[in-house]
């Protein structure tokens, strides 16, 4: 049996969505802080990985991904009331991270990390929409691949290693809305953190 041939890829890429039928960016990775994943992990979204994988260092890209392409449509089940106790240090409501407009990580009862927004806060309940930021959103890259070569073994190694120590869920699927509040995991998104929920890459 062959075995899989993972491809390392660094590139830059600004990100798109459309409001009101026009272009806004949403994301970008720089040529300062470029976006670099291997190939075959799941570590950039399926569409997106396939859109740039045979592409060769230098060549540009720019492409569009379909919300069933990338993260799913909006779901309004995906809203639900949490129990402000689950928020709560040393008997006191965590007002400091728990607030409206905040993005508070969680984690559900098998260890899953994900991301959720504080839509509203009452006497009894911290109303928490799961659904990914980007989720009923078609989403154009357009960027340059900056490498692209066969993985090394050391690096697939590397990056099995570090999921197993550092594995963080990407998406509300995973909750089964029994949540915790996790202080472990950065509230700040950064290319190639382990955390997170961005444009193609867990985030």
């Amino acid at each position: 049996m062959d075995q899989i041939q993972h491809k390392y890829i660094v590139l830059t890429y600004k990100l798109f969505t459309k409001q009101d039928g026009k272009e806004e960016m949403a994301e970008e990775a720089t040529e300062q802080r470029p976006f670099s994943f291997l190939t075959g992990f799941g570590m950039a979204l399926d569409a997106f990985e396939e859109k740039v994988k045979d592409l060769n260092e230098g060549e540009e890209f720019s492409f569009s991904l379909t919300p069933e392409q990338a993260y799913g449509n909006y779901e309004e089940a995906h809203v639900i009331n949490i129990d402000k106790s689950v928020f709560t240090i040393n008997n006191h409501f965590d007002h400091e991270h728990i607030f409206k407009g905040a993005i508070v990580p969680l984690q559900n009862e098998d260890g899953n990390h994900f991301l959720g927004k504080v839509l509203d806060i009452n006497d009894e309940k911290v109303k928490m929409d799961l659904n990914h930021p980007l989720a009923g959103q078609e989403l154009t890259f357009k960027g340059k691949i900056m490498e692209a070569r066969e993985a090394t073994k050391e690096e697939v190694e590397g990056f099995i290693k570090h999921i197993e120590q550092h594995h963080c869920g990407c998406g509300c699927e995973d909750c089964d809305h029994n949540c915790d509040h996790d202080h472990d995991c950065d509230h700040d998104h950064e290319h190639g953190d382990s955390c997170g929920c961005g444009c193609g890459h867990c985030h």
